[in-house]
């Protein structure tokens, strides 16, 4: 019984699925609304960062779950994906790092799921079910 719910590809695709299906809709959120790209790039601007790095953001919430979502150069989009969160973290998130809902969960759930199961991509690949597994 175990053995039949052994399934490497399967898992792959649940979370290639998951983390980048979740990830999409914040990036299209910020193409169909440009005040979250001014905010984002004032706040790029506050830590002496280029505002054009706010575009940035397109590539790594909309280009890279997608790229991530139908299989095509997965580890590279995820590695987007990780590489946006860090930085959203350090430039919106710091300050919750240590911190913990009252209901016991912590503040950066969401941006820890989205930065670790990118992270798993880089490491695990697309797997086979996948247009171009890697």
């Amino acid at each position: 019984m175990l053995h039949a719910l052994h399934n490497d590809a399967l898992g792959k695709l649940i979370l290639r699925l998951t983390v980048a299906g979740l990830m999409l809709p914040h990036g299209l959120t910020k193409l169909l609304n440009p005040g979250n790209l001014t905010w984002i790039g004032n706040t790029l601007a506050a830590q002496g960062l280029p505002t054009v790095l706010a575009y940035g953001v397109l590539i790594s919430e909309v280009v890279a779950p997608l790229m991530v979502l139908i299989g095509w150069r997965s580890r590279v989009g995820a590695l987007l994906m990780v590489a946006n969160m860090l930085v959203a973290i350090f430039l919106a998130h710091m300050g919750d790092l240590t911190v913990f809902k009252d209901s016991g969960g912590w503040a950066l759930e969401l941006q820890g799921f989205f930065l670790f199961g990118a992270l798993a991509l880089v490491f695990l690949g697309s797997g086979r079910m996948a247009w171009r597994p890697d």
